[in-house]
């Protein structure tokens, strides 16, 4: 026997049911042949294993007369073995618990979990594909009270000799629970192990009774799938897309397409209402269907949703345990941030503002009411004091404190300084606007323009409570050392009336009053920077107009394409963090309309940026940089262009991790696409990406600037501006939310009034005491407080975040060992990227990164731990 083992490697030998004891067989699958051996004594047995101990096999080298290869009459079957991990729940319900009490028991009584291996091969006689027994999950009931993250059950297939490998595997669970089934190893085929990553719930056959199918991780060109799995393939893709009927329930797994149609709540009154953003009338990118019923009083209106109950996306989009604990923490912490002023300001109404800086500062020394005397009293007349206790306690009593931010970390007054303000713009958390201005040869101009995105909605905006805004534009001068000096600010208001002055210009200062209007002009330029920030450069071109190549890559690529295992960990939590985001942050009352300048009008605002600006050609990060102005085309450079200010820390780290994921990128395409007819061929790839511009950005389909995907080289630029947006663009434009707007003066997320002029009835109030104008044009208590929670979940990491360059089943995601090991390779670069980002920022020449009082550019440094850091890139929009 152990002499057949060495011969066969690692075929599998057993006693033939079918022969007299004196044989054995032995089947190896690489040559589909049956190998018949002599039964040796055992005492034969050992004297031949102590021979051939530390002896590699080497089958060429064994004498054909040792071994006979026949091939059988009748097939011979043998057994492989299955390990199965499940990941356990760390927190359950009682009504969980009840259920998983209920299967341990039923499961001894035969409603179990059930697998069936699939062959790649069709099996002649049933013109089907071969399959194994069904075998169940041999020990569930036994560990069904282990309370390890993960726990391995075991199974046992029995297949023919003549199987051939495995590709796929069927899994039904007659449980009354679903599970998380993480991964399945089948031991035993002479091809060595068979790994199937599957990353996904299963759900009870009373809620689903469609098998679930899972594919080997063997990656595979639709063209190139084996006979055995087509049929599979194709049912799992029509699985996925659904019918577009009906009202989808949380535990289903349809990918489909629909307008935003409920960020309005007209049932509860007309001023809540609010436009269908996707059609002719507003374009905009498509969302996640959720079938749910219309609205009592408009027909086209979607019902909403309220939280804390949960919006349906795919089951497996949802947010897995850890990463739902930190963020329902999050919310509730953000919550009671929020009602706590409520409460206030209904005791005094002196409460409603700031009355010096010392109010701003005392949320991160003393908490938000203990120097006030009144924490014990307030919380007792809290809803749940028996909750606000628990996570005061897990949160070491700080849950009414505010994180210090970053920006007064090294420098309390740097916020107040032009310089610092120049810097922001190329280093801050919105670093992506700033464009050269053509009007000198020598490159010293540059400008921050929010005239024309913000002009056709002043009105509108200033008419709204509490809000007054301009149109504005910033002009900086880049001086010698390479930082950025503001020489003027426009402020522009619509013509209200021939005679009436619309634009006024306000310029560095030179006394104590225009020190004052120039801070002003500052905050103004801020708050719309924060609005633009958050609702166009953020929600609109890394969250929004992603979903839909999300979408896309579900309902047409399978899960055995190459294109969508490169695609899988990019894709990661963004469907659900953008429900989230309907439900309560960019909704009517929401968040955004709450703490952002424009308010109720917010989206139509993001609308208009899709409209007018938004390009997919030019989000890459080379074309964005040379459409601003901010570099030009230089072959010579090492990512093909020169940066005309050398020290733009968001750009200068961006291309290193630009150039990272392209080279990763075009080894995938390289490997999988020799040339363009691969491409043009590959029916899976052009539905994805037709699907993608004609259904989810129907509006913009005809536009000319879409790129074609006929190449290698189109696929490798769409590849790697996808990446690149999922990743470092969307860390750099939200990691650094609460460390840069944590502190309201430095970046007001809106302002409520304006600046006056000689002869306006404020001025005088104005110079009388010009600090209190200053702070009263600030957001409210409530309004900064509100927005301060919200950034602070925002710029905050998960627990089982994955950054870029790592991956789930690092070594097993793919069974292209060429890929594995090109995955690594782009793992080193990414490691090599931080060390020269942290090298950078220990340079003193580089006066944007590194300096007295200057923080140091780490938003697209790779790497993070969890919480709030201001770094860290991780593979997709998952907050």
């Amino acid at each position: 026997m152990e002499l057949g083992r060495q011969i066969m490697g690692s075929g599998l030998i057993e006693r033939s049911t079918f022969l007299g004891s004196s044989k054995v067989h032995a089947f190896n699958q690489k040559t589909n042949q049956l190998f018949w051996v002599n039964s040796v004594s055992q005492k034969r047995r050992v004297g031949l294993r102590r021979k051939v101990v530390g002896v590699k096999p080497v089958v060429a080298a064994i004498s054909e007369n040792l071994v006979r290869a026949v091939v059988p009459e009748k097939a011979v079957k043998y057994k492989v073995r299955g390990v199965v991990t499940v990941r356990n729940k760390n927190k359950e319900d009682l009504t969980e618990t009840l259920f998983k009490h209920f299967d341990a028991f039923t499961d001894k009584i035969g409603r179990n979990v059930v697998l069936e291996l699939v062959s790649t091969e069709i099996d002649p006689k049933t013109k089907a594909p071969k399959k194994s027994n069904q075998a169940v999950l041999k020990d569930w009931s036994e560990k069904s009270n282990l309370k390890t993250e993960r726990v391995n059950y075991i199974t046992e297939f029995t297949v023919d000799s003549n199987f051939g490998n495995p590709g796929a595997i069927t899994v039904t669970n007659k449980h009354q629970k679903e599970f998380y089934l993480e991964s399945i190893t089948i031991e035993g085929f002479a091809s060595g192990p068979v790994h199937f990553p599957c990353n996904s719930w299963v759900q009870s056959t009373k809620d689903h009774p469609a098998k679930r199918i899972f594919f080997s991780n063997q990656p595979c060109l639709p063209s190139e799938t084996p006979s055995g799995l087509r049929a599979l393939r194709e049912q799992e893709l029509k699985d996925l897309r659904g019918d577009g009927q009906g009202v989808r329930k949380l535990s289903d797994r349809v990918y489909d397409f629909d307008v935003y149609n409920d960020l309005g709540n007209p049932d509860r009154g007309i001023d809540l209402a609010r436009p269908t953003l996707g059609g002719q009338k507003i374009p905009y990118p498509r969302r996640c269907r959720t079938g749910r019923l219309p609205t009592d009083t408009d027909m086209h209106a979607e019902s909403r949703v309220e939280k804390p109950l949960p919006m349906y996306v795919p089951r497996d989009e949802q947010f897995e345990e850890s990463k739902m604990n930190s963020f329902s923490n999050g919310r509730l912490k953000g919550t009671l941030h929020n009602l706590l002023p409520s409460i206030m300001a209904n005791i005094s109404a002196n409460n409603h503002n700031f009355k010096g800086f010392s109010d701003i500062d005392s949320l991160y020394s003393e908490g938000l009411f203990l120097k006030l005397g009144l924490e014990d009293d307030l919380l007792k007349k809290l809803p749940l004091p028996k909750v606000v206790g628990k996570i005061q306690q897990s949160s070491q009593g700080d849950l009414l404190k505010y994180n210090t931010p970053k920006i007064l970390s090294k420098d309390r007054f740097a916020w107040l300084r032009d310089d610092e303000f120049g810097r922001q713009a190329i280093a801050g958390v919105n670093p992506v606007t700033i464009e050269r201005l053509e009007a000198l040869d020598e490159n010293k101009l540059y400008i921050v323009d929010y005239h024309d995105i913000y002009l056709p909605f002043i009105d509108r905006i200033n008419a709204l409570d509490g809000r007054k805004a301009y149109a504005t534009r910033t002009v900086f001068f880049l001086s010698p050392l390479g930082t950025l000096k503001p020489v003027a600010i426009e402020l522009s208001l619509p013509l209200a009336r021939p005679t009436s002055r619309s634009k006024r210009v306000v310029t560095p200062p030179v006394d104590a009053t225009t020190s004052w209007i120039w801070q002003l002009a500052k905050a103004h330029v801020c708050s719309n920077d924060a609005g633009v920030h958050q609702l166009v450069n953020h929600w609109l071109r890394t969250h929004a107009t992603m979903e839909p190549f999300i979408l896309a890559a579900h309902r047409q690529l399978s899960a055995m394409h190459p294109i969508f295992k490169l695609l899988d960990p990019h894709m990661r939590y963004t469907l659900e963090i953008n429900a989230l985001a309907r439900q309560s942050l960019i909704c009517a009352d929401g968040v955004i309309e709450a703490c952002f300048t424009p308010g109720r009008y917010g989206m139509e605002m993001s609308a208009a940026a899709y409209k007018d600006f938004w390009r997919f050609d030019l989000e890459g990060l080379p074309a964005d940089l040379i459409r601003r102005g901010m570099a030009v085309p230089d072959p010579s450079q090492p990512h093909g262009l020169k940066l005309l200010i050398k020290d733009y820390p968001y750009a200068s780290d961006g291309l290193m991790i630009w150039s990272a994921i392209k080279n990763w990128v075009q080894t995938n395409v390289t490997r999988y696409y020799p040339d363009s007819a691969q491409v043009c061929n590959d029916k899976e790839l052009q539905a994805w990406y037709a699907e993608s511009i004609n259904v989810g950005h129907p509006e913009l389909r005809h536009e000319a600037w879409w790129p074609t995907l006929a190449t290698p080289d189109d696929l490798t630029s769409i590849l790697t501006t996808i990446i690149w947006l999922a990743s470092a663009q969307h860390a750099a434009l939200n990691f650094g939310q609460y460390p840069y707007g944590g502190y309201v003066p430095n970046r007001p997320p809106l302002m409520r009034r304006l600046i006056p002029e000689e002869g306006d009835p404020e001025y005088k109030s104005f110079v009388a005491d010009p600090q209190k104008y200053f702070l009263l044009s600030l957001p409210s208590l409530l309004q900064a407080t509100k927005y301060m929670a919200v950034v602070d979940a925002l710029s905050t990491h998960a627990p089982d975040e994955e950054y870029i360059g790592e991956r789930n089943h690092s070594s097993i995601w793919t069974g292209d060992a060429e890929m594995v090991e090109g995955f690594f390779g782009f793992s080193a670069e990414i490691g090599r990227v931080e060390k020269e980002i942290e090298k950078r920022n220990s340079d003193s020449t580089l006066r944007n990164r590194c300096g007295a009082g200057v923080l140091p550019y780490e938003l697209l440094t790779p790497s993070s731990e969890p919480g709030v850091t201001c770094r860290g890139v991780p593979n997709s929009v998952s907050i």
